[in-house]
């Protein structure tokens, strides 16, 4: 079994690892050369400790996997360095496309929520009388960054490394799809588009209220101010970013036979959460569908193609996968 969860082919060269840095390092390079041409206020100091941290990462990914071979060891410590890096890079980048998107379809995306006959006022109203379901949608929520963390984990001590670096990609590709859309047609949710009365806001105890949303407007207009990693807000309404990684979280941990349940009982009350805790309108969460249908298809085969293209860390075959995730 210990020949199965490894693999034999731990070729340190590897396309995939070398992929995931490449990834990474292309967008903060592109962040690099924006900033710095159009001005923007970046703190580059907290961004370059970000950077390092990933290539700590990256670098103790590639002794696990050269010089001491340990292929678990080495796709977790390259993934995590892969989130790292990325999420830092892309979190700059949508902050810097404010300035470049189009125009906003709040309005449009309230109007469609009130034709299918979800109304977020009247929610938001009715769960503010139950304090005992806010407290387990807010503690739902919360936890979508430690899953994250914990799939990482999980899938890299199983032996499922291809699943492992399937499931940053998607993360990745889900991103950058989401992006896309929302520079396209911006939007920034329900709570940027009505008013909550005092009485529900002072028992909703949610951060994304519409002060949130009425400062993600003036962004729009003004432009993003100080990009920080302790300042950036999470602007992307259309589709739900969130909802999309509850949805990859839900498929990639379906072979883990001890957590599948969990994980997709946690990740429902996630999804139902998001116009509560998120502030955003329903066909948010709707659209989160396609886009991590579309994230998984393009991991799947980017990950096929650098299998094709030269040995990576730790790859392992379908059959090896099933096996170990009966572990």
């Amino acid at each position: 079994m210990g020949h199965v969860l490894h693999s034999s082919r731990t070729d340190a060269t590897g396309v995939l690892p070398l992929l995931l840095f490449s990834f990474s390092a292309a967008i903060g390079l592109v962040d690099c050369i924006w900033a710095q041409e159009a001005g923007f206020a970046v703190t580059g100091r907290a961004y370059g400790e970000l950077a390092l941290a990933a290539g700590l990462f990256f670098g103790a990914g590639y002794i696990y996997a050269r010089w001491r071979p340990e292929p678990r060891l080495a796709a977790m410590l390259t993934g995590t360095g892969f989130l790292i890096g990325f999420t830092a890079a892309a979190s700059v980048l949508n902050a810097m496309l404010v300035t470049v998107a189009g125009h906003r379809i709040d309005a449009v995306l309230a109007r469609a929520d009130l034709a299918l006959g979800l109304h977020w006022l009247q929610m938001m109203q009715a769960v503010a009388g139950h304090p005992g379901l806010l407290w387990v949608l807010q503690f739902a929520y919360g936890l979508l960054l430690p899953e994250i963390a914990l799939a990482v984990i999980v899938l890299g001590t199983l032996g499922r490394i291809a699943s492992l670096y399937r499931f940053v990609l998607a993360v990745a590709i889900g991103a950058l799809i989401s992006i896309f859309i929302w520079t396209l047609v911006p939007s920034f949710g329900a709570m940027s588009v009505y008013a909550l009365d005092l009485t529900t806001i002072a028992k909703l105890h949610v951060v994304t209220d519409g002060a949130y949303g009425q400062a993600l407007v003036r962004m729009l207009h003004d432009g993003p101010g100080l990009i920080a990693p302790d300042e950036i807000k999470g602007m992307i309404g259309f589709p739900s970013y969130h909802a999309v990684l509850a949805l990859l979280l839900v498929w990639h941990f379906r072979y883990v036979r001890w957590l599948r349940w969990p994980v997709l009982a946690l990740n429902v009350i996630v999804i139902a959460a998001t116009p509560i805790e998120g502030g955003h309108h329903w066909l948010d969460v709707f659209a989160a569908i396609p886009v991590a249908v579309l994230a998984i298809v393009a991991a799947r085969r980017t990950y096929a193609l650098a299998a094709r293209l030269g040995d990576s860390w730790g790859l392992s075959d379908s059959r090896a996968e099933r096996a170990s995730s009966a572990i």
